[in-house]
């Protein structure tokens, strides 16, 4: 029997295409999982924006489905949403401009110009996709009214708040905060026309405020809710899937390949991509490889993969040396913009051109946690699978032949999950400190 009476956590995740929460108790028990789909991103070619207030709408209609008793319990809520998607408010949050998402990639000038003033820019915030180009590109809009640049998880929290201007340092990576030194860099500060709009960094877990009493009446919340600093959707994932040790690793198997290790040491590297989140005392150091279900997708449709799953021996390798692309060009483990795909020479057999896909894909997962170990990341001791290519049998088979390490099931699935775990946390430390 559910014990009602035990304290409610309230995790909110913002995706690119959906909205998701989850309610988490003391014992890490999952009181419900509400997802609902939000509008596709405009823009075209190398655009992609979406309203803020779609987002507030289709929290309220998520939070608006929950019983009155579910509601009642929440004793703190934390956000995460997509890395580098960025938009700028005004002082007292209402949106400025649309909000530029995480693909965004029009700042094509404004990432040159980070490049051209420092080496000392972090290499998290370099590039046209970053947020730190994004709010260069913005601010040539010719706002005329003090605003604050807000990352996607940032203007929900804040709006939830009541108190505008804040976010964590997980997001801010990519805006140039440095995690190490705790502080905007100078290089950063000279970029921005109005540094005044660079948020305040809270680390994540650490409270912002008690939620905004309107709110609270609105949405049938207590008014001693705590509102927690959260995380980008990616570090939540992580966080949901139970990596919390030194050498626990997460390997993401989606349309790419991306791997992330906890790590005592963090790790930097422009050639490769790769930055280090803060991350409970630690960091999480990661690096994205362009293979993954994207590669297979060329060569079979879902439904012949799964059916060829069933039907490969991972014991008997077939000795094919493969590496699979979707197009040319890859980043990690290896970079290299002309790097082609290698899947010749193909077999007769279906069953064995899929295993050798596998094993490609596998080789490179080996290949890129060995490169963050070269680069000084904490070596890997165990790896847990998150999703689609997650619940392939076959293949979490091959990659444990290949890379003789551990392979664990996730704690949860969902990074809804991992933000109600970090609002447990956040109100666990905000009451020992009371």
């Amino acid at each position: 029997m559910l014990d009602t009476s035990q304290p409610l956590y309230l995790g909110i995740d913002f995706g690119t295409s959906g909205c998701r929460i989850a309610l988490i108790d003391d014992n890490g028990l999952n009181h419900g999982l509400y997802k609902a789909s939000l509008l596709p991103s405009t823009g075209g070619s190398n655009r992609a924006e979406q309203n803020p207030l779609d987002w507030w709408h289709t929290l309220k209609t998520l939070i608006d489905k929950l019983d009155i008793g579910l509601k009642q319990r929440i004793k703190a809520i934390a956000v995460d949403g997509t890395s580098s998607s960025l938009l700028l408010a005004d002082k007292l949050g209402n949106p400025l401009t649309p909000c530029l998402m995480y693909n965004d990639q029009r700042a094509l000038s404004e990432a040159q110009s980070i490049i051209s003033s420092s080496h000392a820019i972090p290499s998290a915030a370099k590039g046209p996709s970053s947020a730190l180009a994004k709010l260069l590109y913005l601010e040539k809009q010719d706002i005329k009214e003090p605003f604050y640049a807000l990352h996607q998880a940032d203007w929900i929290s804040n709006k939830l708040a009541g108190k505008f201007g804040y976010s964590d340092s997980n997001n801010c990576l990519k805006l140039g905060y440095d995690p190490q030194t705790q502080c905007w860099p100078e290089e950063v500060i000279r970029l921005i026309d109005q540094p005044s709009c660079l948020p305040k960094v809270v680390s994540p877990s650490n409270v912002i405020s008690h939620i905004d009493p309107a709110i609270s009446d609105a949405w049938s919340l207590p008014k001693e809710t705590l509102i927690i600093a959260g995380m980008t959707d990616s570090i939540a994932a992580s966080f949901a899937a139970g990596a919390k040790h030194p050498g626990d690793a997460v390997t993401s198997l989606g349309s790419t390949l991306v791997v992330k290790v906890v790590s005592t040491k963090a790790v930097s590297s422009d050639e490769y991509g790769i930055y280090s989140h803060p991350y409970n005392g630690n960091w999480l150091v990661g690096g994205a490889s362009n293979t993954g279900g994207a590669a297979l997708l060329k060569h079979f449709n879902l439904e012949q993969i799964k059916q060829l799953s069933q039907t490969i021996d991972p014991e008997h390798e077939t000795g094919l040396d493969y590496y699979p692309l979707p197009a040319v060009g890859e980043r990690f483990p290896f970079s290299d913009s002309a790097k082609k795909s290698k899947t010749l020479p193909r077999p007769d057999s279906d069953a064995e051109y899929f295993q050798a896909l596998l094993e490609g894909i596998s080789n490179i997962e080996k290949l890129a946690y060995e490169r963050l170990t070269e680069l000084g990341a904490t070596p890997v001791k165990r790896i847990i699978s998150i999703g689609g290519g997650s619940n392939n049998t076959a293949w979490q088979n091959i990659r444990e032949r290949r890379l003789q390490s551990p392979m664990s099931a996730p704690l949860y699935q969902e990074a809804a999950c991992g933000s109600a775990l970090l609002a447990r946390e956040g109100y666990s430390k905000y009451r020992k400190l009371s």
